[in-house]
């Protein structure tokens, strides 16, 4: 596998390491640094630089070229060294097919052998973060007693994202019509038409009886009859063209 296209070579006083990043998010992976190959070449170089610095007249001069800088401090590898730091941590990261970029485990779908963008799962994997990120929202809420509070804001915001297509993967919500998101082109997901009561007109409310008059309320199917294929609130199947309902 490549070297990644951004790394930082770094020294903490124990010797030069690598820090790598993701060439999607940005994460970083640090190496370890050959702590007893530093040791090494100090104490061979102190003994070096005292036997040289024992001659008469040149000595001292002789000395400070052959030792060079202090190995605990330097921010040079060689390539042979740059790739062994590589090497350490390179099952780490995950090249995708498609896109050519080095990813961390955070943007590779395991599954599917590719990174999350372009993995056929995206519309599953951004629902699943969301989902993820909500119950951690709730969580912090409930220690902090904000429970309701959380409540009352995501009921008013799914109140008003009602009727509108949104990204599957988040980005946007737009008029319901949409085709695609004006951020990343993903498909859109219409809305799914609000069912009314058939006997006296009132929003039902996603509830399986009128809250009016008690009358049962027919949902509008979400899989074609013909092929099974979600039909997400289409008139149309978009995989054979049926007509929905």
């Amino acid at each position: 596998m490549r070297l990644p296209n951004s790394y930082d070579i770094r020294n903490d006083g124990s010797g030069p390491y690598v820090v790598f990043y993701c060439e999607k998010c940005s994460r970083e992976v640090r190496t370890q640094p050959d702590i007893g190959g530093t040791i090494a070449k100090d104490i061979g170089k102190d003994a070096l630089g005292g036997a040289l610095r024992g001659i008469p007249l040149f000595g001292r001069a002789i000395a400070d070229n052959v030792v060079g800088e202090d190995q605990r401090y330097t921010y040079h590898l060689s390539p042979q060294e740059l790739q062994q730091h590589w090497e350490q941590v390179q099952d780490r990261y995950h090249e995708c097919p498609t896109c050519g970029q080095l990813c961390c485990p955070s943007c590779w779908d395991p599954k599917s052998g590719f990174c999350t963008d372009d993995s056929p799962r995206g519309t599953e994997i951004a629902e699943a973060e969301g989902e993820h990120a909500g119950a951690m929202i709730k969580g912090i809420a409930s220690v902090f007693g904000l429970g309701d509070v959380v409540k009352q804001a995501s009921e008013a915001v799914k109140q008003a994202s009602t009727g509108l297509a949104r990204c599957p993967k988040g980005c946007t919500t737009a008029p319901a019509g949409t085709k695609f998101c004006s951020e990343c082109g993903s498909t859109m997901i219409q809305p799914v038409p609000a069912a009314k009561c058939p006997a006296c007109g009132t929003d039902a409310k996603g509830g399986k009886f009128c809250p009016e008059c008690g009358t049962k309320i027919e949902t509008a199917p979400t899989k074609c009859a013909n092929c099974g294929a979600e039909i997400k609130g289409a008139k149309f199947c978009p995989e054979c063209g049926t007509k929905v309902g």
